[in-house]
């Protein structure tokens, strides 16, 4: 390989493939540097201006080797193997699955290999508007081919989260002293935000809905009608109990006990909740136990294989009698959450928005059960334990909008009037 040498050997010039490269040794520490040139007369230019570079940094005590800056994805993998660790036990499977996902998906492509402590604010903002001109899922298209409906861009929330797990990765920067300080990472031009309610069924509405998926479990057919039941015995059970969708996805039978509690004499299923937030316990209402025990009662659907050849075996006399099997102690209550028949009933019944506009789903049982026992008087602080979320996220988004949480008899006061007090005769009238 020809080297060539320039400043009196100091400095040695080298090909690799069409590029020249240099080194030199400054400080008794051997550098080498792409000068990104293919002309050896421009490599020597540029390997001189570095090595007079290096002489500088070496008299003013500086590094001579560039360090490479951590980047955003270095970051990002290095929170991925910390959160994972440190939070074992306090957040879900699924919940730490959901950061690597928004990580992979969106964070890891936009910021990728930008150096960690060149974020800014910015670019935080350039983000969300990248995000708000993607779309998700594609809306089926007609017979003209356009959309049946317009694409949706992502929601508020789901930026909100995807914000949550970039503030993750740089905390983890910044405890690791890669960044000096967080950027701002909330949303400008951004006004107070008005009250809105999350969507919940009023108690009349739900007495509609569970009302409807009674009558639709009598009124299916035998094919379907193991759905139907296990649906209308899922809104029971979560109306009376407050859990989350995902929590009761987890629930299996062992988790689930019928008691009898001591302070109300009444039956009620003591529950080993695992979800978002871990471990935590959970008491129901007594509506619960009568579903939970239909649950346990009812055998799992078997498979009957086509209708003809069941008709032919049963002519022939070869059809096997069905042995029904069970739930087992290690079975989930709830295979499947039955979206599909959940949102036909809510049409058909007029249930599906509320009086906002906002669309009612199986979440939306987990608000009712808040609600209503909020307008029933329940303890607050119990039931934010009870429901395992805090006080202040039940006073945020539930009793801010309940009418029955506002004390008619301590704001309609009125300040007793002063009583007239008589004149008192004056010492000159008595002398007249």
């Amino acid at each position: 390989m020809p080297t060539h040498e320039i400043l009196g050997g100091k400095v040695q010039l080298f090909q690799r493939g069409n590029i020249w490269f240099a080194r030199a040794s400054v400080d008794r520490q051997q550098i080498k540097k792409s000068t990104g040139k293919d002309s050896l007369s421009l490599a020597q230019e540029v390997a001189e201006d570095w090595y007079l570079g290096l002489r500088g940094k070496s008299r003013a005590g500086l590094p001579l080797k560039e360090k490479r800056e951590p980047s955003f994805n270095d970051m990002a993998d290095l929170f991925e193997a910390e959160y994972e660790i440190i939070t074992e036990g306090e957040r879900s499977p699924a919940w730490v699955a959901s950061h690597k996902a928004r990580l992979r998906l969106h964070l890891r492509p936009f910021f990728g290999n930008k150096g960690i402590s060149t974020i800014t604010s910015g670019d935080v903002q350039n983000y969300r508007l990248q995000r708000a001109q993607q779309f998700g899922r594609l809306p089926p298209r007609g017979a003209d081919g356009e959309f049946i409906k317009p694409p949706k861009a992502p929601s508020r929330s789901t930026i909100h989260d995807e914000i949550g797990t970039l503030s993750l990765v740089l905390q983890t920067a910044v405890r690791h002293s890669k960044m000096a300080g967080m950027p701002m990472l909330s949303s400008p031009y951004k006004k107070q935000k008005k009250v809105f309610h999350r969507p919940w069924f009023t108690g009349d509405e739900y007495k509609q809905l569970y009302k409807a998926t009674g009558k639709a479990a009598k009124a299916a057919p035998d094919a379907h009608r193991w759905n139907y039941e296990q649906l209308h015995d899922q809104i029971l059970f979560m109306g009376n109990t407050g859990l989350r969708p995902d929590e009761a996805k987890r629930l299996e039978h062992r988790d689930v006990t019928v008691a009898m509690d001591a302070d109300t004499g009444e039956e009620i299923l003591e529950i080993e909740v695992r979800g978002k937030t871990g471990y935590g316990p959970c008491k129901s209402m007594p509506g619960a136990v009568e579903p939970y025990r239909r649950l346990l009662a009812r055998a799992k659907p078997a498979p009957l294989g086509r209708k003809v050849e069941r008709d032919r075996k049963e002519r022939r006399g070869e059809l096997a009698p069905l042995v029904f099997d069970y739930p087992k102690r290690t079975d989930p209550l709830f295979p499947s959450n039955h979206t599909d028949i959940f949102n036909d009933i809510l049409t058909a019944e007029g249930l599906k928005e509320d009086r906002e506009g906002q669309s009612r789903v199986l979440y939306s049982l987990r608000h009712t059960y808040i609600c209503l026992r909020l307008l029933d008087g329940a303890d607050i602080y119990q039931l934010a334990k009870n429901c395992r979320t805090s006080v202040e996220m039940i006073e945020k988004n539930y009793a801010i909008h309940l009418k029955h949480m506002i004390d008619a008899s301590a704001i309609n006061r009125r300040k007793p009037k002063p009583k007239k007090i008589a004149a008192k005769p004056s010492i000159k009238d008595d002398e007249e």
